[in-house]
């Protein structure tokens, strides 16, 4: 196991989601700082600024070529080609607090509305659909596509797994374990899908009809963060609270790995155009993590 860390912005900027673009380069958020960069590996990163105070947070690769993002503060999407050409597209719920993305089997962007309760359908054009779900507070945090052809997403309040068909039908699974708040999520080469919960120090496992296994951390109070299939089909994320990059294998077994530099809050994780995995470090970072 080897991690080096990748300076990419002043401390103070942000990075926090991270992922691999059609062009083979890796796209980032500068939260703070409001701003996107790109960084080809051996390079030096290219910084391309989104409008004041947006707070652009998490990024996907779009299915039109392009990375669309989520803007929290300024309750937009964001898009991105890989030339650097931004735009952004309005939701129609004001105050809504958009924070996950995925790009959904549709040909749609999927993304969370946080303090609306809701999850929104954005086309390539920029048409809105809006689907409420069935329980106040809950704030939907992070979404995925998942192998069933449905989205996926954390219910970060309702302590819950959601899941809509991209026609609109909702399912909600709640969390065995009180105050869960899970954050990250994805799937599984083995037809499942992963997720961390934060407030309760576990990694937990649900299968397309709803069975969920939880696998608590060695440090409970590690509150990971972000989870991504790696190369090695095991999952990595992220342990925020606790400056490390966390693995476990289908099976359940767990290592974990400090970052070089304290406090660096680790955020967002991908698997990398290089096989590597790679994590977003709030203190101006990235960290390279080859296994």
């Amino acid at each position: 196991m080897s991690i080096e860390q990748i300076t990419v912005s002043a401390a103070d900027a942000g990075p926090y989601a991270i992922t691999t673009g059609p062009d083979g380069a890796l796209w980032f958020t500068l939260v703070h700082s409001a701003a996107i960069g790109r960084l080809v590996p051996g390079e030096q990163p290219a910084i391309h600024p989104v409008s004041p105070g947006s707070g652009p947070t998490i990024i996907t690769p779009g299915p039109d070529g392009a990375l669309w993002f989520t803007e929290y503060r300024s309750h937009r999407i964001g898009r991105i080609t890989v030339a650097g050409k931004i735009t952004s597209v309005p939701l129609p719920t004001p105050e809504c607090g958009p924070f996950g993305i995925t790009a959904g089997a549709d040909g749609a962007l999927w993304c969370t509305l946080t303090t609306a309760d809701r999850i929104a359908r954005i086309t390539t054009d920029g048409a809105v659909t809006e689907f409420s779900l069935p329980v106040t507070g809950a704030f939907p945090s992070a979404i995925t596509a998942g192998p069933d052809g449905a989205l996926w997403f954390t219910l970060n309040q309702a302590n819950a797994i959601g899941r809509i068909t991209t026609a609109g039908d909702l399912t909600l699974h709640p969390l065995p374990t009180d105050v869960a708040a899970p954050v990250g999520i994805t799937a599984a080469p083995d037809g499942t899908l992963w997720f961390v919960e934060i407030g309760a120090g576990q990694i937990g496992r649900i299968t397309p009809d709803g069975e969920i296994t939880e696998f608590p951390l060695p440090d409970p109070a590690a509150r990971p963060h972000a989870i991504t299939t790696g190369a090695d089909n095991a999952l990595w994320f992220t342990e925020w609270g606790a400056n490390r990059i966390g693995r476990i294998t289908p099976t359940g077994t767990i290592t974990t790995h400090d970052l070089p530099t304290p406090n660096s809050e680790p955020h967002g994780i991908t698997l990398g155009p290089d096989g590597a995995l790679w994590a977003a470090l709030e203190i101006g970072a990235l960290a390279r993590i080859s296994h």
